[in-house]
């Protein structure tokens, strides 16, 4: 599901040298239950799209600079199959605003998603299989499904209907609701109700009132998960 749809974004490329990342990429941008998607706004840019999956981000920081837009920067690994090698480094500038919420929202979905990652990687990629259809209207909607964390009315406006396509095949890899009930951790299968919700509040993200902008991730990874998008958030606040 998409939870966020933001249009008027530039994107930049960093320590790649594949003739793809050059130059910085203008479009729009989409936070779903799984990753990020950029889409280039001219058909002629010889990026068309951009996946990011939670489970493939690293070293994410929201940037407030005294002079200059606020801006996410951070690293993205490959994904097997995905049509490039080795990893880039990212910066995305919201043209009309919301860089900082867009980033907190896009950090929570990723803690979110990362306590049902698997130690082993995901399969490699493959496009996915079966009949492709127009999504229906509540697939991107605020009233559909509860997140409190996404800051909707910062990003009232959903995609054009023609722009978003969907299949019945399931992403390869976890979003941030389970597709299956999650396993206990190694050592704790008789793990208590009230054991699981303490680890699950000390392994959360949290955000201070006083300081709405700063964002704070635990040290430890969940659920034995490899180290992924929180291996650095925000190093000024740490």
């Amino acid at each position: 599901r998409i939870l966020l749809y933001c249009d008027d974004v530039e994107l930049g490329f960093d320590g790649n040298n594949q003739p793809e990342f050059k130059g910085h990429k203008k479009g729009r941008l989409y936070l779903t239950t799984h990753r990020v998607i950029f889409n280039a706004a001219s058909s002629k840019e010889s990026m068309q799209s951009f996946s990011m999956p939670f489970f493939c981000m690293r070293e994410i920081e929201l940037e407030q600079p005294i002079f200059g837009a606020n801006y996410i920067k951070g690293r993205i690994n490959a994904e097997q199959g995905g049509k490039w090698q080795g990893s880039v480094k990212i910066k995305m500038w919201f043209t009309a605003g919301g860089a900082i919420e867009f980033g907190q929202a896009m950090l929570r979905a990723g803690q979110l998603a990362s306590r049902y990652m698997q130690a082993q990687q995901p399969p490699a990629y493959t496009p996915p299989q079966g009949p492709v259809y127009q999504a229906p209207p509540p697939m991107y909607t605020p009233q559909y499904g509860n997140y409190n964390w996404v800051p909707f009315n910062t990003f009232p406006n959903a995609p054009p209907a023609q722009q978003v396509y969907m299949t019945e095949s399931p992403p390869p890899y976890p979003g941030i609701e389970p597709t299956a009930p999650p396993q206990p951790m190694n050592g704790h299968p008789q793990e208590s109700a009230a054991d699981a919700k303490a680890r699950e509040a000390a392994g959360s993200s949290y955000y201070n009132p006083s300081a709405p902008h700063n964002v704070y991730m635990p040290q430890q990874q969940p659920y034995g998960a490899p180290p992924s998008y929180s291996d650095v958030v925000d190093k000024k606040n740490q």
